[in-house]
């Protein structure tokens, strides 16, 4: 059966954000390991002659430190998208003045960092909301890669929040973190939002398994190969497999932690799947990836949207900052 072309993105949250999600005030400190993921997951990528769209952090982009690696992803001639200036999964909270400025501060600081204007938009944990697309919509962005229909988002949510060192008003903050359920319910496929304007905007979902609506990206398979090589490598087949069948065009995520072990990061053993060492990680993954290449051929989100016709058109229906 031919390959067909499908997206693949990684979300590039740095260290800083995982100690901040978790409540670690070590993240106030700014620390990064985009030196170390960064080499280490392009060359992944070439050795593939793949190219991909990259969620940059704004924050990360206006660090001296981060810049160099943040170039090195747009001269691989990778495409870059906009996480947020800050990376807060209450995004969604966010007056519309609020979204402007850290939208638009985040916008800036990627373009001038990687010489690449970002052209699409993925919210820190999942969150979104219409006003968020309303002004990704006035910056000129072509597609939003949000949205997550996975019936796990409130497990997700109560591990996290119970595993955490937040405060409660921090939790209250994070109670649509991964989603809602109601989230778990829309469509698997790209779709166009309708806004209040009469505008559009292309809406690229981060698949979850047809039919079953749990995860597939790769985290969660890693996280099942540190309990069970045989029943993760199992799991993805399966789900490729479904992908087919249901004739839904798969766009995955990668994250960092993906590339890295515990070996490498000590401080995130709180994290699911960073009891693994960052070899046993890397052994699995080429298995998962070659298993991808076998069926797809990997582009960007905003190449994969250049194809895309016919799309059905949906009101948002999201949570906002009058929620």
């Amino acid at each position: 059966m031919a390959r067909k072309p499908a997206p693949l993105s990684l979300d590039l949250d740095n260290k800083w954000s995982y100690l901040k999600t978790h409540g670690d005030e070590s993240w106030t400190s700014f620390p990064s390991y985009l030196d170390t993921i960064v080499p280490r997951a392009l060359r992944v990528l070439a050795e593939r002659d793949w190219r991909i769209t990259w969620f940059i952090v704004g924050k990360d982009a206006e660090s001296s430190a981060d810049r160099e690696a943040l170039r090195s992803i747009a001269d691989a001639g990778h495409e870059i998208g906009n996480h947020s200036y800050l990376h807060e999964p209450w995004l969604h909270q966010y007056t519309r003045q609020a979204l402007i400025e850290d939208l638009g501060r985040a916008h800036e600081a990627i373009e001038e960092a990687t010489g690449r204007s970002p052209i699409g938009f993925r919210g820190p944990g999942f969150s979104l909301s219409e006003t968020t697309l309303e002004v990704l919509h006035s910056l000129g962005y072509a597609y939003d890669a949000t949205t997550f229909p996975n019936i796990l988002n409130p497990v997700g949510r109560l591990y996290y929040l119970r595993t955490s060192n937040l405060s409660a008003e921090e939790k209250e903050r994070r109670k649509a973190l991964f989603g809602t359920m109601k989230d778990a319910f829309r469509s698997n496929r790209p779709y166009q939002w309708e806004l209040a304007s009469g505008d559009t905007m292309t809406e690229v979902p981060v698949t979850t398994m047809p039919l079953f609506r749990v995860p597939i990206h790769f985290s969660y398979v890693i996280w099942l190969g540190g309990k069970s090589r045989a029943l993760a490598k199992l799991y993805w087949r399966m789900a490729l497999t479904m992908c087919r069948a249901a004739g839904t065009v798969p766009s995955l995520l990668l994250h960092p932690l993906d590339f890295l072990g515990s070996d490498d990061e000590p401080d995130l053993g709180f994290f699911p799947g960073m009891d693994i060492t960052a070899a046993a990680k890397a052994d699995l993954m080429n298995e998962l990836l070659d298993m991808w290449d076998a069926k797809y051929v990997t582009l960007p989100i905003g190449e994969y949207c250049h194809s895309l016709t016919g799309l059905e058109t949906r009101p948002p229906n999201l949570m906002g900052p009058s929620d």
